[in-house]
């Protein structure tokens, strides 16, 4: 059995522009979706979050209207009360690349305050970009790939084709005005070619070895390609 790694954000909070903490932490459907088809497939999750601390549901993913309708909301957090791994992360700052065949961030607003600034998940996605192994980052923590640089001291995934949380969905959720910056243009900004489809419809980006995805939905169709990435 092989282990894939899921990194995930520290952080129970995002700070908007004005100084405010807007709660968060990382998004229930995109640890749960990849969570259920890797141990499907006989794979065993191992959780790294910064300093090791136990990571934070957004209570908002939990929602009956943000999981289509109350019985999925029930069965998707019966599936996190399950999931021994959130409950005793590792330490980023001891992952082993070469103990993974995988690896995978779940996405949330959570990585836009603490990943994206996190130069030890900057240097393991830069090794997990160039070893080939596959790896799936799915709509706000591609906000991590901005930790990312590279020997010649540019983005690693300047220049890679991928996806993430766009401005239109920002802008539609409500968050748009409110934060300091926004995940597409940073991502822009960073020399990535950037593929935006439909605010909320699934969309997975393969480019090499990476593998995104646009939004919740993306969560497991992103899944179902990392899996054909291990064979």
């Amino acid at each position: 059995m092989s282990k894939i790694l899921f990194v995930m954000t520290g952080a129970d909070h995002w700070t908007l522009a004005d100084g405010s903490k807007h709660p968060t932490g990382f998004w229930a459907e995109e640890a749960v979706a990849p969570y259920e088809a890797f141990t499907a497939a006989g794979h065993e999750i191992v959780v790294a979050t910064p300093g090791g601390v136990v990571p934070t549901v957004d209570r908002a993913s939990l929602a009956p209207e943000a999981n289509g309708g109350q019985d999925n909301a029930d069965r998707i957090a019966g599936v996190l009360d399950s999931m021994d791994a959130l409950r005793e992360p590792i330490r980023l700052e001891d992952v082993r690349l070469d103990d993974y065949a995988a690896v995978f961030y779940p996405g949330g607003h959570g990585p836009m305050e603490d990943l994206a600034v996190d130069e030890v998940s900057g240097r393991l996605l830069t090794l997990a970009l160039t070893s080939g192994k596959p790896l799936g980052v799915v709509c706000h923590a591609p906000a991590a790939l901005l930790a990312a640089q590279g020997e010649d001291g540019r983005n690693a995934f300047a220049g890679y084709r991928l996806t993430g949380f766009t401005n239109a969905e920002e802008t539609q959720a409500g968050l748009a005005d409110k934060a300091k910056w926004l995940l597409q243009d940073r991502l822009v900004e960073a020399g990535a070619d950037f593929q935006e489809s439909e605010p909320w419809a699934p969309h997975v980006v393969v480019d090499r070895n990476l593998v995104t995805g646009q939004n919740p939905s993306s969560s497991a169709p992103l899944a179902a390609e990392l899996l054909k990435k291990l064979g």
